[in-house]
C-alpha cells in the first residue's frame, strides 16, 4: 500500500504520531509561541503542531517526487491574509518553521537536501510513510 492510497488527513496523522513516539523530532521551545505566518490570527491551538507540519511535509515531498524548496511550501501552508479596508490577499507563511522542521527530518535522515536546491525524500522516508499508510489503512 503506497502513501497516497490513504486519504491524506489519516495518514498524516498516523505520520505524526509514529514521529512523536520514535522520538525522531522534538519541538523547539518557541513553537508554541509564533504564528504559522502572517495570515494567521493566533498560534496554532493543536499541541502536537510540530509533529504535524513535519508529516505534512513529508506527504509532499512523496506526492511531488520531486525536489521541493522552502518557498513553495511557503505559499503553499500560506493562506488568506484579511485586510479592513481592500480586499483580502494571499500571504505566505513564516519560511523558519518549514525551515527547522526540514532540518530536523534532514537529521533523523528520512529527507535529504538536493544540490540544486530542495529537498527530496530518502529510501528511508519512502518506507516510513508507507510503513504508516499501512497502518493507517488497516
Amino acid at each position: 500500500m503506497s502513501a497516497l492510497d490513504v486519504p491524506p488527513l489519516k495518514l498524516i496523522d498516523a505520520a505524526a504520531a509514529e514521529l512523536e513516539k520514535e522520538g525522531k523530532l522534538k519541538p523547539p521551545a518557541w513553537v508554541g509561541l509564533v504564528k504559522s505566518g502572517a495570515h494567521a490570527e493566533r498560534v496554532p491551538a493543536d499541541s502536537k503542531f510540530w509533529f504535524k507540519r513535519a508529516a505534512s511535509l513529508l506527504r509532499t515531498l512523496y506526492a511531488s517526487g520531486k525536489s521541493v524548496g522552502v518557498e513553495r511550501l511557503r505559499h503553499k501552508y500560506g493562506g488568506r491574509k484579511e485586510h479592513n479596508v481592500s480586499r483580502p490577499h494571499h500571504t505566505k507563511a513564516g519560511g523558519k518553521t518549514i525551515r527547522v522542521c526540514f532540518q530536523q527530518l534532514e537529521a533523523a535522515g528520512l529527507v535529504r537536501k538536493e544540490k540544486a536546491g530542495g529537498r527530496v525524500m530518502t529510501p528511508a522516508g519512502v518506507s516510513f510513510l508507507d510503513k504508516c499508510a499501512k497502518q493507517a489503512g488497516a
